[in-house]
């Protein structure tokens, strides 16, 4: 209880969440068309290029930390570290991640979820998040977030560069930076772009390397484990045309590698090693006229991954997304977008047989690949009175089940009083979740008898707006999943496990506040808290109350001072005994992490920046016995011209 009070004072006192550092004039995410935020019945959140620049060196998963009802797990400690998405009492499964437009996946991933870590923060532009099932838009997965990544704009000089270098430490909780100076984290990223008439073209590259950092702690009375490396290369070159003045087409290919140390599961030393490289290719056509506009990007991936280990495996998955849609506007206040979404996923897998040197496959891509092709319809009604409306619907048509049918109700009424605003918002949104192709058809674990998973939410809320100075909402969510797929031990005796679907159906709710306010001319503050109820079975891991706060100083329009903190509150934790062959369940602590952060402009073309993280060096677990970040120091320098 003194931790909760001592956060809420801390939030009050910085009236300060770090992401949502400006007031959107319009949206796009929750209707694919541009849309004033007052007539929108959700609440977006965007994290700007002016946010991402200020954070140099934090990954992708770092700054969606920060947002509110997400919880990405794994962030905070080894840079190798699996990563999962836990978003309103979810998993990985029920988030679509969007790249330029386009949902990317692996579909040799057990949930067919795509890895952030395999993208780099400095080539990002801009991250927007809608919360809330979002399967009309956005397809089979879309349960409880759409997160939608812009990479880098292009300039609109001839020939345009700019080079980032940070150099920090990586030290753990139980050493200090100040008794180990060592720099083991270098991230350097270049980026280039221009425009020569109709023509434009934008490419780039980056290299995070860190050291120092063990996936797995080692026990107080045993001298630390080896440190596991994680080094990561992303390039990236895309070419456009711009037709006429309405008409855009543009081709892009993208190389993407990491590689990641880990332990043993039974916490145990080893050098074992995960490498996954991606290779992606596609275009983007985009068609501007009078009542609307024509859009269709699509993207080609192909994924292998190796798993060195005592148990080594290999997959290669390859799949084909697109989405193509058509807005129109009848009038003021009615517009329509209809659309198709398409997505062709296969993948194959390889192990070693006991007593055997070479790789056998397993799962064939003749066996294991589907194909999505999903056509749907959205309408916006806009009154000239406060009342605003959101609904569509979508088919989903699967090679593998029958066509299933989601949809979406969101209407919002806005009050207006002089400067301010008060909208009053709710949703009624079901979305469908198809099984992997791991789920369906590994050897092992797999079944082909699981059904799709069926999520209702419901959600309703208030925003509160003054014009340009000062925002608060809250949001009440509640979700219903059906059909859960579920890894059950079906033979206890043998120990084997297999995908089944539950026979019961799962809850959970909760409250998303978020605070956003101008204090002085200069300083800033934004804040958001969130509350998740989940049901035993999904809460692991899982956050009851979560909470982030930023105070943020702009001194002579050149330096930025930035303080922020965030807190994770009591959750519960699962591990295998592997003296027990038991599965047990353990309560990690409650945390508070302080970060300050300073950047400044040396000169027109030179910029300078620093900061420290976990300044109080808080020692917690993120994961039960794995390591996590202690009190460690970034400093870098961005060149352009």
């Amino acid at each position: 209880m003194k931790k909760l009070v001592f956060m809420g004072c801390a939030l009050l006192a910085l009236t300060a969440t770090a992401q949502q550092t400006e007031l959107l004039d319009t949206v796009t995410l929750d209707t694919k068309t541009p849309l004033a935020t007052k007539n929108s019945g959700k609440v977006i959140t965007k994290i700007s290029s002016q946010q991402l620049a200020a954070r140099p060196g934090a990954s992708v998963a770092d700054v969606l930390n920060e947002v509110a009802g997400i919880e990405i797990n794994g962030a905070r400690s080894n840079d190798g570290q699996n990563l999962a998405y836990y978003v309103r009492g979810g998993r990985n499964r029920q988030v679509v991640i969007l790249v330029d437009g386009v949902q990317l996946n692996d579909p040799s991933q057990i949930a067919n979820d795509y890895d952030l870590r395999l993208l780099a923060t400095s080539a990002i532009e801009e991250i927007e998040i809608l919360k809330g099932a979002s399967s009309v838009l956005y397809g089979s997965g879309a349960a409880t977030a759409v997160i939608s990544i812009t990479t880098k704009k292009t300039s609109d000089k001839e020939i345009s560069a700019v080079f980032t270098s940070t150099l920090g430490s990586n030290s753990p909780t139980e050493i200090d930076f100040k008794d180990d100076k060592t720099f083991e984290t270098f991230t350097n990223n270049v980026h280039i772009s221009g425009t020569t008439n109709r023509f434009f073209y934008n490419a780039n590259f980056s290299n995070r390397y860190t050291n120092g950092l063990s996936a797995v702690a080692a026990p107080e009375d045993s001298s630390p484990f080896e440190s596991d490396v994680f080094d990561r290369f992303n390039t990236r070159l895309n070419l456009g045309y711009k037709i006429t003045d309405s008409i855009i087409v543009s081709q892009f290919v993208a190389i993407d590698k990491f590689k990641a140390g880990f332990d043993n599961f039974d916490f145990t030393d080893a050098a074992n090693q995960s490498i996954t490289e991606q290779i992606k290719t596609g275009g983007h056509f985009e068609w501007k006229y009078k009542n609307g506009s024509y859009v269709f990007n699509d993207s080609f991936q192909w994924i292998d991954r190796e798993i060195m280990s005592d148990f080594p495996s290999k997959f290669e998955s390859k799949s084909y997304s697109l989405d193509t849609y058509l807005n129109y506007r009848f009038s003021k206040k009615f517009q329509a977008v209809v659309g198709l979404n398409v997505n062709l996923s296969e993948f194959s897998s390889f192990t070693i047989p006991f007593g055997e040197t070479s790789f056998n496959e397993d799962v064939n891509s003749d066996l294991a690949n589907f194909d999505i092709i999903d056509p749907y319809v959205n309408v916006v009604y806009v009154s000239d009175f406060g009342l605003n409306l959101n609904a569509g619907v979508r088919a989903n048509i699967h090679s593998v089940y029958d066509t299933h049918f989601v949809y979406h109700v969101n209407p919002s009424y806005s009050f207006n009083f002089g400067n301010n605003t008060l909208k009053v918002l709710g949703s009624y949104s079901t979305a469908y979740i198809t099984p992997s192709l791991f789920q369906l058809y590994d050897p092992n674990y797999g079944n082909e008898l699981l059904t799709p998973e069926e999520n209702t939410t419901i959600e309703g809320g208030l925003v509160f707006s003054t014009e340009g100075n000062f925002r608060v909402s809250a949001v009440y969510f509640n979700r219903n999943e059906d059909n859960f797929v579920d890894f059950i031990n079906v033979d206890p005796d043998l120990f084997l496990f297999q995908y089944q679907n539950s026979t019961e159906t799962f809850e959970s709710s909760g409250v998303e506040v978020e605070v956003f306010g101008k204090i002085a001319k200069n300083l800033t503050g934004s804040a958001n808290y969130t509350n998740t109820q989940a049901d035993e079975r999904f809460a692991l891991r899982i956050p009851e109350h979560k909470a982030n706060a930023t105070l943020t100083y702009v001194w002579k329009n050149k330096t930025t001072i930035g303080l922020s903190y965030q807190y994770v509150g009591e959750r519960n934790d699962t591990f295998f005994n592997p003296t027990t062959f038991e599965s047990e369940t353990i309560g990690l602590d409650s945390f508070g992490l302080l970060n300050f952060n300073i950047s400044g402009q040396l000169t027109q073309n030179v910029k300078l920046f620093a900061g420290v993280s976990n300044l109080l060096d808080t020692e917690y677990e993120e994961i039960y016995r794995f390591q996590t970040r202690g009190r460690n120091m970034l400093v870098g320098f961005e060149l352009s011209f």
